[in-house]
């Protein structure tokens, strides 16, 4: 492959990576979008520490996570991509936003905003470009307790 067919599929595969939630497709994407096992790191955004899980095992709670929000957004921008054989790295600036049904929210906000970076591993598989480790740091949040208010859900 060349450079710039591995840089589009890269970008390509955040789009992907943003539709699983943005769609709450988590039968058909994540395959196309994961590696089995992964590496994930939400602690700056929701707490969560390092871990890396089986495939499965994330999507059981990434489909338990996204259930009380009406819709979700993520722009996923800015992106650099740095390749070495068949590994990349991926930089890029994220504005997430998800929306909860009123009756979560007792009348107040009902829209959690993150504005952050990912910086995100991929290898080449057979298959394509996967991500291998997904990391977001949050550079500010807006109403970070309807966390709370969607988990109690």
């Amino acid at each position: 492959m060349d450079a710039l067919t591995d840089r589009a599929d890269l970008i390509e595969l955040l789009g992907r990576y943003a539709d699983i939630a943005d769609l709450k497709d988590f039968t058909e994407l994540p395959g196309r979008v994961f590696t089995d096992p992964l590496t994930l790191d939400f602690e700056s955004v929701a707490g969560i520490p390092l871990m890396t899980v089986p495939l499965a095992d994330y999507l059981d709670n990434l489909r338990t996570a996204f259930a009380p929000f009406v819709a979700t957004h993520h722009a996923i921008t800015g992106h650099v991509v740095e390749i070495d054989g068949d590994n990349a790295t991926i930089h890029a600036h994220v504005r997430a936003e998800h929306w909860l049904p009123a009756e979560l929210t007792g009348g107040g906000p009902n829209r959690w905003l993150v504005v952050g970076f990912y910086d995100n591993e991929a290898v080449r598989t057979p298959d394509g470009w996967r991500l291998s480790r997904v990391r977001l740091t949050s550079a500010y949040q807006e109403n970070a307790q309807l966390v709370s208010a969607a988990r109690a859900g």
